[in-house]
C-alpha cells in the first residue's frame, strides 16, 4: 500500500541548495558549491526540482518497512591502500546484506573542498617520491597540538563545504578509511547535533606504524587490523569499548578465493613444476624491480647442471617503460612480464614466495595466500612499522639488496626449502582473510543496536566558530 502526501513549498534556502541526496523527504536538493554532475547508481531515484508552485511528493511504503540505509565511505587516493578498502568494506556490504545498505565511496575532500585539501593525491605522490619530505610531514604533525591546530584551522576554511557534501548524502553511517577524514566529518555532525544518531567508524588501514590522526575519541568504533595498533589507540584516548581488533580489509574475492596452485599454474601458463617468485613494484612500477629481476635471473639458473632451478613473475604496474626494459632482457630463466593486474590472488595462488615493499595492502594478502615475504623497501612513518610486524612473526624478511634478495630465494628454492616451508605456515598464522567480514558485521550490529532509522534531519547551519 502506498500513498502520496503533499509537502510544503519549498524555503528560499531549499531552492538555492537544489539537489543534495535523495533520501531527506524523498526530495532532491543541488549543491551550489560545486559544478560537478555525479552519477548515481541504478537504485538511487532522484526526483526532479520543482521550482514553480506545484507540490512535492514523498511515497510511504507499507507500514513497518524499514527503508534502505546509506552508508558513506570517506577516503582519498593518497596511496591505492584507502581505496582498496573502502571498496572491499563496499563489496562485503553487498555479499552480506544486499539491498539493505546503499554504499557511497567518496573522496569529499576532493570534490567539495579546495587547496590543500583537494590536491592531497598530488601532493602525497610528490613527497613519497622524495621520502625525505614525507618524512618530515609524518613525524613533524604527530604531536597532538600540531595536527590538532592545522586541523582547526583547515575546519574554519571548509567545514562548510564539507558539510555541504555530507547533506547531498546524508549518510546513516559514515566510515573514515583515512586519518584526515575523522576531525572535520565528526565537527559537523556534533554541529548538527547528529553525534548520536549517525553511526561513525574508523578503519585504520594501516598495519603497525600510524599518524595519531587515526584516533579520534569521538568515533563509535576503531577498527584496528593488528594489536599493536590497537594499544596507540587506548593511548591516544580510546576507551576499549570503541577498539576492535579485525585485521586489515582485504577484498572479498580474494579473501574467499578457492585457488588450486596447479590449476593456477595451468591457466596462467607458467611452468607447472618449478617453484615460483611474485616480483611486484607497485600500482605504478617504481623501486629497484628491473636491477632485482636480472639478479634473480642469475640466481635461479644453476650453471652446473644447465637448467633453472624456479621461475619470475614480474608485475610492473602502470610502468610502460619498464615492461619495454624488461621484455628486452635475454633471460635464462621462465619469466613472465606483467603490466597492472586486477587478479592478483591468482598470481599470487601460482607463486611460492614474493618480494614487495612493505604496503599493508600486499602484505595482507601474501600472507592470506601463505606467501613468505621479502621486503625491499617501505615509506618513512606509516609503513615503517610493517617491516617488524613481518620479521617478527617469522613470515618474511627485510633487505634492500637485490643480490641478496636474489641469493635467499634461490636458497629457499634448493637448500632451504624447509624454511621457505616454515615462514609459509606462519604467513597463514597472522592471516586475517575475515577481516572485513567482521568489521561490516559489526557495524551492522551498531545500526541494529540503534534499532529502526528514520531520516536523520541534516540540515545547512550558520557557523562553526564555537565549535571548532
Amino acid at each position: 500500500m502506498t500513498m502520496s502526501v503533499a509537502l510544503p513549498r519549498k524555503s528560499i534556502t531549499e531552492t538555492v541548495l537544489g539537489k543534495v541526496g535523495g533520501i531527506y523527504y524523498g526530495s532532491s536538493y543541488n549543491n551550489n558549491n560545486h559544478q560537478k554532475k555525479r552519477g548515481r547508481s541504478n537504485h538511487e531515484s532522484i526526483d526532479d526540482d520543482d521550482e514553480g508552485d506545484g507540490s512535492t511528493t514523498m511515497e510511504l511504503m507499507q507500514l513497518g518497512a524499514e527503508r534502505t540505509k546509506t552508508v558513506l565511505i570517506l577516503m582519498s587516493d593518497t596511496g591505492g591502500g584507502h581505496r582498496a578498502s573502502a571498496e572491499a568494506i563496499r563489496d562485503a556490504f553487498q555479499l552480506e546484506y544486499g539491498d539493505e545498505y546503499r554504499i557511497i565511496v567518496k573522496d569529499v575532500w576532493k570534490e567539495y573542498t579546495g587547496w590543500p585539501l583537494n590536491d592531497m593525491e598530488r601532493s602525497y605522490k610528490f613527497m613519497v617520491k622524495h621520502v625525505q619530505l614525507w618524512k618530515v610531514a609524518f613525524h613533524s604533525t604527530s604531536p597532538r597540538w600540531i595536527h590538532s591546530f592545522y586541523l582547526a584551522a583547515i575546519a574554519a576554511f571548509y567545514a562548510k563545504e564539507v558539510e555541504a557534501g555530507l547533506m547531498e548524502y546524508k549518510p546513516d553511517i559514515i566510515i573514515s578509511v583515512h586519518p584526515l577524514m575523522q576531525h572535520i566529518p565528526l565537527w559537523v555532525l556534533k554541529w548538527q547535533g547528529l553525534q548520536k544518531k549517525v553511526i561513525f567508524v574508523t578503519v585504520i588501514t594501516d598495519l603497525n606504524s600510524c599518524h595519531p590522526t587515526w584516533f579520534h575519541p569521538g568515533v563509535n568504533r576503531c577498527y584496528c587490523p593488528s594489536q599493536e595498533v590497537a594499544k596507540r589507540a587506548l593511548v591516544d584516548g580510546l576507551e576499549e569499548s570503541q577498539v576492535r581488533v579485525f585485521g586489515l580489509p582485504i577484498r572479498p574475492s580474494f579473501a574467499r578465493a578457492v585457488l588450486s596452485k596447479d590449476e593456477l599454474r595451468e591457466e596462467l601458463e607458467m611452468d607447472p613444476n618449478l617453484p615460483a617468485v611474485l616480483l611486484m613494484g607497485g600500482a605504478e612500477g617504481m623501486g629497484p624491480v628491473k636491477k632485482t629481476a636480472i639478479a634473480l635471473g642469475d640466481s635461479l639458473f644453476d650453471e652446473e647442471l644447465g637448467k633453472p632451478i624456479g621461475q619470475l613473475i614480474i608485475i610492473c604496474g602502470r610502468n610502460k617503460v619498464l615492461v619495454s626494459s624488461l621484455e628486452s632482457v635475454e633471460w635464462k630463466i621462465p619469466v613472465k612480464i606483467r603490466g597492472f593486474e586486477t587478479q592478483m590472488e591468482k598470481w599470487m595462488g601460482a607463486c611460492d614466495c614474493i618480494i614487495t615493499k612493505a604496503g599493508p595492502g600486499t602484505i595482507a594478502e601474501a600472507l592470506i595466500r601463505g606467501l613468505p615475504i621479502i621486503l625491499n623497501d617501505y615509506i618513512p612513518g606509516q609503513e615503517k612499522g610493517n617491516v617488524p610486524y613481518v620479521v617478527d612473526n617469522g613470515a618474511g624478511v627485510f633487505t634492500r639488496s637485490a643480490s641478496e634478495t636474489a641469493k635467499l630465494v634461490a636458497e629457499w628454492f634448493s637448500t632451504k626449502t624447509e624454511e621457505l616451508k616454515r615462514m609459509s605456515e606462519n604467513s597463514l598464522k597472522l592471516a586475517q582473510p575475515e577481516a572485513v567480514f567482521d568489521i561490516v558485521k559489526d557495524i551492522h550490529e551498531l545500526a541494529c543496536q540503534r534499532g529502526p532509522l528514520a531520516n536523520i534531519p541534516y540540515m545547512l547551519t550558520s557557523s562553526f566558530t564555537s565549535i571548532i
